[in-house]
């Protein structure tokens, strides 16, 4: 070997050395521009708007008891008869009536069943209405009275028999909501870049949060309340 060559090869070593301490700086460099460059603001656009329920589903529970089970089946068959009858003199056709669950319990069959009751069987039925007609089932509510003068106690008080009033149109005003929602959080991204005297940029992500419908308030079920968040992320520049 001659004596040149092991100086060659040091001095190819600390030109390798130096080549990658350069090309190190030169990395972290520009991995410094490119983060300084992804500068970004996330910001959140809401969008509310106030609808009327296009659906309601109506259930009419009522029970009677007695210690004959054949008489309190018919009786139960003839309340039930009334009650369509009922729902049919205020509009409602047989599209929009339908029977609910019934059930019988007997008293004398359960394990822990008191003795002294006044009647063994108990009888309950429902008639389901489910109607797109919502002023004509308001107003049906308030004549439910001529029932109870038929000896036929509607019960409403429970959850069971809530009347539930729904909104089905969610799809039609969709792209509105979400194109509101992206304009406010727009305009507070701008807000946001002027404040720190940047500017806004293009969009980097955004996110279209979950739709939600509730009531209004507690006493106008039948007006619902649909809302929207919409989470974007904004590039900033100098």
């Amino acid at each position: 070997m001659s004596k040149a060559q092991p100086f060659n090869i040091v001095i190819a070593a600390v030109a390798l050395a130096i080549g990658l301490l350069g090309l190190g700086f030169i990395l972290k460099s520009a991995a410094l521009d490119v983060k300084a460059m992804e500068r970004t603001v996330n910001v959140k656009g809401l969008a509310e708007m106030e609808v009327a329920a296009d659906t309601v589903i109506w259930p009419l529970q009522f029970s009677d008891a007695d210690n004959n089970l054949e008489k309190l089946v018919a009786r139960i068959e003839n309340k039930n008869d009334a009650v369509v009858a009922f729902l049919k003199l205020h509009g409602f056709n047989d599209e929009e009536i339908s029977n609910g669950s019934q059930s019988i319990i007997d008293k004398q069959a359960r394990e822990y069943g008191g003795e002294n009751q006044q009647f063994r069987y108990i009888a309950r039925s429902n008639v389901i209405v489910y109607s797109s007609d919502i002023e004509k089932v308001q107003h049906a509510l308030g004549q439910v009275s001529q029932l109870a003068k038929q000896g036929i106690a509607v019960v409403q008080d429970n959850y069971e028999t809530r009347i539930q009033y729904l909104f089905n149109g969610l799809n039609e005003i969709k792209p509105k909501m979400v194109q509101e929602a992206t304009e406010k959080a727009r305009e507070v991204a701008m807000k946001f870049a002027k404040d720190s005297q940047s500017k806004l940029g293009k969009i980097k992500t955004a996110h279209q949060g979950q739709f939600s419908i509730n009531d209004r308030d507690s006493n106008t079920p039948q007006l619902k309340k649909v809302r929207v968040v919409t989470s974007v992320e904004y590039y900033l520049s100098d």
